[in-house]
């Protein structure tokens, strides 16, 4: 099967496509869960389209802690049911969907007290455990340990010996969540699924009550009323929009049967050598858990959970949110992190079901589906790690309304674009890197991010040598990369490439300002860009950081917010 690449061309011949002929489906927004609903769905052999008001996971689902995890705090909480299907996803990410994205972790828990902390909090890790393995997915992680002060700090010197009397070490996993739904929008367009990043609906087609499809904008190419406006036409609309979700239904005067309420968590990324440890930590604080979290040649050190009802698309970190996990972390770190160890930050947005109580740290992490209006479901709720099963649960709802026999769920048996032969290539690294006389380390950035589509890049290198070197403010990534993303993955934008498709923007303490006019002309030659058009993503991307910066310097969410509004979009949504 060839793999669908994801240019310009096909976003233009998809768009067309879904304008052409009725969809059976069509999903509106592609963070994890809308991309993860167009693959369920054109797997059962639905005619599916999706589609997108900015980039591919520009919201939530580019924004998280970039774990994927049982959520073991909710065992606290009793919530067993939800522990156990986050364990038997965690499983099949890990061993058959997305070896080559999802990688265990390890996590410290430090004790603070004597006997009885280590009583409880090893009988939930116990149970974790068990839990994991009676899935049927969970053989692939080590079990939990119990060490001692003197062994915790072996593997944490970072700790303060004073921080602790022992420790607990279990396993969880991560993946980078950009890069995961990026594939996951790739792998539902290699089987068949329209998909459009940068296409906003801006209303609904109704027959009498029913919703029976979408009017969508293209913002890349409307200037003008009616410019590049398309009439989608579905049996079926799925509602995948997250934090979004009400803003989405109030385009049909319904806000359903819920509320979906956003709370903002942000994140620190420091370099490497400033925390040493060999391992994850997890610590609690009054009002959450706080992680520390190996990425790569960095740490991410997250996160809060603060309400939030200001600007929905670009959430900003204040002054005071960095402080707060500023003095957390260092309350047991034996060298104290400071403002000057920080090389990026980032804010996103958790799309939490309203009603169950006013904490939004307490709101529950179950997701709902909800069929409002004949025509139209709407999925909201959840957290990434079990986002196959809301994309199940949201096409199984929109089957009921399809008058046809449609096939039952395949999602659980279909791998993600470059799963398929991961490992053998990953056996056979050391050969390839003698093969292509790229460096075995790159090799192995390149499989982990790519997997078996590693091939593609490979293909572009061979073609121009000089795409195998390294960019040369950002040396993690290689310049195929960036070309990459333009051709094969979605990007449309600087931006795109800097914060989602690569992590510059939060691995550099330039925040990818140095890498940008780089970027650019690599991108130019794909887009279809002149010297002016450069000029203008470089220096909107320059005029992006200045304001996150800035919004970074102020005291509290609503001058934050004010300072990174000062950036407007590259393109007006």
């Amino acid at each position: 099967m060839r793999t669908a690449r994801l240019g310009p061309a096909e976003r233009g011949q998809a768009l067309a496509a879904m304008a052409e002929r009725e969809l059976d489906v069509l999903v509106v927004g592609a963070g994890v869960v809308g991309a993860g609903t167009a693959l369920d769905a054109v797997t059962r052999g639905l005619a599916t389209g999706l589609v997108e008001a900015r980039d591919w996971a520009s919201g939530t689902s580019s924004r998280s802690s970039k774990l994927i995890h049982g959520g073991l705090r909710y065992l606290e909480m009793l919530d067993f049911a939800l522990v156990r299907e986050a364990l038997k996803e965690r499983g099949l990410l890990l061993e058959k969907l997305a070896p080559h994205l999802v990688k265990p972790v390890p996590f410290l828990y430090p004790l603070q007290h004597k006997g009885w902390e280590r009583l409880y909090a090893g009988s939930g890790v116990a149970l974790y455990d068990a839990m994991s393995v009676s899935s049927g997915h969970g053989r692939g992680l080590p079990v939990h340990r119990h060490l001692s002060r003197r062994n915790a700090l072996r593997v944490a010197p970072c700790l303060k010996k004073d921080a602790l009397v022992g420790a607990l070490q279990y396993y969880d996993a991560q993946m980078d969540d950009a890069r995961y739904v990026a594939t996951l929008v790739r792998t539902a367009a290699t089987y068949g699924a329209h998909v459009a990043g940068r296409a906003r609906v801006i209303g609904f087609l109704r027959e009498g009550e029913r919703v029976v499809g979408a009017r969508v904008r293209d913002v890349e190419s409307a200037h003008g009323e009616g410019a590049g406006e398309y009439e989608i036409r579905a049996k079926q609309v799925v509602n995948a929009t997250g934090v979004w979700t009400d803003d989405t239904q109030a385009l049909i005067a319904e806000r359903g049967q819920f509320h979906v309420r956003a709370s903002k968590g942000i994140h620190l990324v420091v370099p490497k050598d400033r925390i040493h440890s060999s391992t994850g930590l997890i610590l609690r604080t009054e009002k959450s858990v706080l992680f520390v979290i190996p990425w790569g040649r960095h740490w991410i050190v997250g996160t809060t959970d603060t309400d939030w009802d200001l600007d929905k698309a670009h959430p900003a970190a204040s002054s005071a949110d960095i402080d707060y996990l500023l003095e957390h972390v260092n309350s047991v770190l034996h060298t104290p992190l400071s403002r000057d160890d920080v090389q990026g930050v980032y804010a996103g947005l958790r799309p939490l079901l309203a009603g169950e109580s006013d904490a939004t740290s307490k709101l529950s992490r179950e997701h709902t589906v909800a069929h409002p209006v004949p025509g139209m479901v709407v999925v909201a709720g959840g957290k990434y790690t079990t986002y196959r099963v809301m994309a199940k649960d949201a096409v199984d709802e929109a089957v009921h309304g399809l008058d046809q026999r449609v096939a039952e769920c395949v999602t659980e048996d279909v791998p993600l674009l470059g799963a398929e032969g991961y490992h053998a290539l990953w056996n056979a690294r050391a050969r390839m890197a003698a093969r292509t006389g790229i460096h075995v380390a790159r090799v192995e950035h390149l499989l982990n991010r790519y997997g078996t589509l590693v091939e593609e890049l490979l293909e572009l290198i061979a073609a121009d040598p000089g795409l195998g070197r390294p960019l040369a403010a950002a040396e993690d990534y290689l310049r195929a990369e960036i070309v990459y993303a333009a051709s094969h993955e979605g990007a449309r934008h600087l931006d795109d490439v800097l914060t989602r498709r690569t992590r510059i923007s939060i691995e550099t303490f330039d925040r990818g300002t140095r890498s940008a006019r780089e970027c650019a002309e690599l991108m130019a030659p794909v887009l279809g860009w002149d010297k002016d058009r450069i000029e203008r993503e470089v220096e909107h991307y320059e005029k992006r950081v200045e304001a996150e910066r800035e919004s970074q310097r102020q005291p509290d969410d609503q001058t934050a917010d004010a300072a990174r509004l000062g950036a407007p979009d590259i393109v007006p949504i």
